[in-house]
């Protein structure tokens, strides 16, 4: 199994194509957002829900974790969670830290507020965009590259801010049918982390 997940932090742009592509395939995901996301974007939690999706917490402003105390983790976690509630969705208890960036304390402080911390396996570095040298098929071929059961592979909703391209959502089909093809089926990271 693999699990396919996605960050929203940016935009929406990539929304609609992965929604759609998802559903043609029939794969389920898991959706991290940020508390500014579903503030600008207030039917997301519904879309992503109501399809069948799981969403997750990211914090509430996207910060590096590891420059904040115990009071900020505690606010941009609890933030995110009461957004993303008031919108429909419950975020709890997986939890991914913005930019990746932790260490013992914050984890510690992430567990205390009832949430696992989340990382990923691969990351197809579609963020990136076609102004960083990266295509749809580098985002597939990536994501390929490092497949293994267990695999949790990072995506993106947003578009790059400098070029508007949305590689992950335009790489996404490539990508399932590819997965699929080695034999690998798909699971949301509840399911995958089930004991």
């Amino acid at each position: 199994m693999v699990a396919l997940t996605f960050d929203a932090g940016a935009n929406a742009a990539g929304l609609p194509k992965i929604l759609s592509t998802l559903s043609a395939k029939g794969v389920t995901g898991t959706f991290f957002l940020t508390g500014n996301w579903v503030e600008a974007n207030p039917g997301g939690v519904g879309q992503i829900v109501s399809a069948g999706h799981r969403v997750a917490n990211h914090s509430m402003t996207h910060p590096g974790f590891t420059g904040l105390d115990g009071t900020q983790i505690a606010q941009q976690v609890r933030g995110a969670e009461q957004t993303i509630l008031a919108a429909g969705g419950d975020p709890r208890p997986l939890f991914r830290f913005p930019f990746g960036e932790r260490d013992a304390r914050t984890i510690a402080e992430v567990n205390s507020l009832g949430y696992v911390a989340v990382r990923w396996t691969v990351d197809t570095l579609g963020w990136k965009g076609t102004s960083g040298g990266a295509t749809a098929q580098t985002v597939a071929d990536r994501t390929l590259a490092a497949l293994q059961p267990g695999k949790i592979v990072l995506m993106h909703i947003g578009s790059n801010p400098d070029d508007g391209s949305t590689l992950d959502a335009d790489a996404l089909p490539n990508i399932i049918d590819r997965i699929s093809a080695a034999g690998y089926g798909f699971a949301t990271l509840d399911a995958l982390l089930a004991p």
